[in-house]
C-alpha cells in the first residue's frame, strides 16, 4: 500500500539511534513487537536486538533484569503533568497513536494515563507514559497540528 511505502521512505532519513538495557532480551523484545507493533531488525542472538522503533533504531541489550524502578528517576513539571525523567519517546500520527494506546491499555497499562497538554496552542498534544519490561520509560504522543507544532 502507499502507507507502507510512505513509512519506509520516512524511516530511511534522519534515523535516530538509542541503545538501552533490556533485561531479559526475549521478554523485552516481545513487548516492543507484540504491544507496540515494532519490527525486528538485525541482532546478535542472546546479546542484542535492533528494533525498528517507528523509523528509528532502538537497540535492546541483554542485561541483568532490573527488579525495581531505578533511583535515577525524577519527576519534572510540564504543563498539566509531572513527567518521568529520564525517558525516550515517539511522536505518532493519529491512527498509529490510537492503535498503540489501545494495545498498551489492554495488555500492560500506563505509567501515566493519557492526557492532553499545551491545550489550545500549536503544540497541543495527547501523551502517555509506559514502562517496558525492564522499567525503561517511554513517552508516546500525538501532536494535534502535526509534528512539532507544524500544521499537518
Amino acid at each position: 500500500s502507499l502507507m507502507w511505502l510512505w513509512r519506509k521512505l520516512r524511516s530511511m532519513s534522519n534515523c535516530f539511534h538509542l541503545a538501552v538495557e533490556a533485561g531479559d532480551l526475549a521478554v523485552t523484545r516481545s513487548w516492543y513487537v507484540d504491544i507496540l507493533g515494532c519490527e525486528l531488525d538485525m541482532a546478535e542472538e542472546g546479546k542484542w536486538q535492533d528494533i525498528n522503533f517507528f523509523g528509528n533504531e532502538l537497540t535492546l541489550h541483554s542485561s541483568t533484569p532490573r527488579q525495581t524502578k531505578g533511583p535515577e528517576r525524577s519527576r519534572h513539571h510540564v504543563d498539566m503533568g509531572a513527567v518521568c525523567v529520564p525517558h525516550f519517546g515517539i511522536h505518532l500520527e493519529e491512527e498509529d497513536y490510537q492503535r498503540v494506546r489501545a494495545s498498551v491499555e489492554k495488555h500492560t497499562g500506563f505509567l501515566d494515563t493519557p492526557y492532553v497538554r499545551f491545550a489550545g496552542t500549536d503544540y497541543q498534544q495527547e501523551t502517555f507514559f509506559v514502562e517496558d519490561p525492564n522499567y525503561n520509560v517511554l513517552e508516546v504522543k500525538q501532536m494535534a497540528k502535526g509534528h512539532l507544532g507544524k500544521v499537518a
